[in-house]
């Protein structure tokens, strides 16, 4: 990183399969995000078509929602929004390539695409691929990276993208407020959301604690430190795919330190500055500096429980049960 930079995280409740109404509120938050300075703003994992609902669509019915990228129509509204707010632009879509199925996550500017991530540990459905590189990109003076999701949950992924150069990792969301067998997590009653605006503490309450920031707070600001980056993590709120999501979108320095955080039982984007000074003084560097690879033979074992091939299929039904 060069110099300062504004980036922006936002969070919002989209709409299942409905892209013109999801892509109506990314132009409408980045305008603001950009309004306030923002150079760069983040929306969360398959923003432009939803996410959680795309787990009951048959094979054909997510053919029938992906798009090739960058040649489809929505990341070319995606591409004329970046030029019209003159900032750089991240939302996710499915993308079809070749036949395969990609939950993607694209970066685009006012010249085009920048990058695009195919989530490598990908298991909304057993229809859709995982990607199988790691995606790092210069813009904005800046080293960025990109993880989806659950990448973002194995401490190998952050770390390998901070080795390649990565000072900022985008950490594009759709979590929280699900099943789990952990203590306080598990799902938000409907009607608490659909109450918040007569009563908004009971749904603020259960989104703070274990079932989402609670949640998000024992690990997320971890990656950031461990690796010395500045992580952006962008989250819905609201209804997604029948299930309740808490919003939270944040972006952390590399120390871990909160910089700004989406506080809104509404749609929100909050806007931070990023600042060289902090990628040298934290300790994140070091620890990359100190490992000792040649004890970590391990690490490089192949995994017997997963497919040869790139096809997720074993995958998801390993994450499944």
């Amino acid at each position: 990183m060069k110099r300062d930079l504004r980036v922006a995280t936002a969070q919002f409740e989209a709409r299942d399969g409905d892209k013109r109404y999801n892509l109506s509120r990314i132009d409408k938050l980045a305008a603001q995000a950009v309004s306030a300075g923002a150079e760069l703003v983040l929306f969360h994992e398959c923003s432009i078509s939803g996410y959680t609902f795309l787990e009951t669509l048959s094979r054909e019915q997510l053919a029938a929602v992906a798009e090739p990228v960058p040649d489809g129509p929505s990341v070319q509204q995606l591409i004329a929004m970046a030029r019209t707010h003159r900032a750089v632009i991240s939302a996710g879509l499915v993308e079809i390539d070749d036949g395969r199925l990609y939950n993607c996550q694209v970066v685009v500017s006012a010249d085009g695409l920048l990058a695009r991530h195919r989530k490598i540990h990908e298991f909304i459905s057993e229809h859709v691929d995982c990607g199988d590189s790691y995606t790092v990109f210069d813009a904005l003076e800046t080293r960025i990276g990109v993880l989806t999701c659950y990448d973002n949950n194995l401490p190998e992924n952050p770390r390998m993208t901070a080795m390649l150069g990565a000072e900022v990792i985008l950490m594009p969301h759709v979590t929280g407020c699900l099943p789990s067998p952990m203590p306080g997590r598990g799902v938000v009653d409907p009607e608490l959301w659909a109450n918040r605006d007569r009563d908004p503490v009971p749904c603020r309450k259960e989104f703070d604690g274990p079932k989402g920031r609670g949640w998000i707070m024992r690990w997320l600001p971890a990656r950031a430190w461990e690796n010395g980056v500045y992580a952006l993590y962008a989250n819905p709120i609201g209804l997604d795919g029948g299930t309740i999501k808490p919003g939270g979108s944040l972006i952390l320095d590399p120390y871990g330190e909160v910089l700004a955080e989406c506080r809104a039982l509404n749609d929100e984007v909050v806007v931070a500055t990023l600042t060289p000074e902090k990628l040298r003084l934290a300790s994140g560097g070091s620890y990359i500096r100190a490992r000792r690879p040649e004890l970590y033979a391990k690490f490089t074992e192949p995994n017997p429980h997963l497919s040869e091939s790139k096809r997720p299929n074993v995958y998801w039904k390993m994450i499944r049960k």
